[in-house]
């Protein structure tokens, strides 16, 4: 795996397409036990280099209910964007994921995390991706059809501060997705703890 990680992070595979250039940003374990696979670092996270680093990355946490030294543990969450690097920005936010990505490194990395037991799709390029045909007509019916996608995946909207009106509308959202997500975490939290 540290070889892998290796490689990923000296990956240039796109680098003519990246605004920024260059600069994958994932945290994994062969030990982790809970995979987080979002869109694409924003700017905030290219810059830190640390996944989730910015406010969608706090709301995550607190969707969770884990805390920032949780999170970041790799042997508790595997963190794998659909793209590792900024894409850059387009007229209604930043681009989509670069496509070559995912079929680059995701097969390589999925195997060596043998201890996944739930893998959070967040946003409709990872639920593509993951769900395929099985996905429902938008992403708001395959996340309020998350129970369908048990126990392997969890589809979840992005928490982004720009989805607030998103969840506004869509309150059933925190009432009844967010307790079964934080219940679910916890038993895989305390299942790793009696080990």
């Amino acid at each position: 795996m540290k070889d892998l990680l290796q490689r990923i992070k000296g990956c240039t595979h796109c680098s003519a397409h990246l605004p920024l250039g260059p600069n994958p940003v994932l945290a994994a374990s062969e030990r982790s036990k809970i995979l987080v696979i979002g869109q694409a670092p924003g700017t905030r996270v290219h810059a830190s280099g640390i996944p989730w680093n910015d406010a969608s990355g706090k709301e995550l946490r607190r969707w969770l209910g884990v805390s920032p030294d949780l999170f970041y543990d790799p042997t508790v969450f595997g963190i794998i964007p659909m793209g590792f690097c900024y894409p850059g920005r387009g007229k209604g936010g930043d681009l989509p994921p670069r496509p070559e990505c995912a079929p680059l490194w995701h097969g390589e990395l999925l195997p060596r995390m043998p201890d996944i037991q739930l893998t959070l799709l967040i946003g409709q390029y990872a639920q593509q991706y993951y769900l395929g045909k099985s996905r429902k007509k938008n992403l708001t019916e395959t996340v309020r059809h998350y129970a369908d996608y048990l126990p392997e995946f969890f589809p979840l909207v992005h928490p982004s501060p720009r989805n607030k009106l998103w969840q506004k509308r869509n309150p059933w959202f925190e009432e009844e997705v967010l307790p079964v997500l934080r219940f679910r975490i916890q038993t895989i939290l305390q299942a790793s703890q009696r080990r």
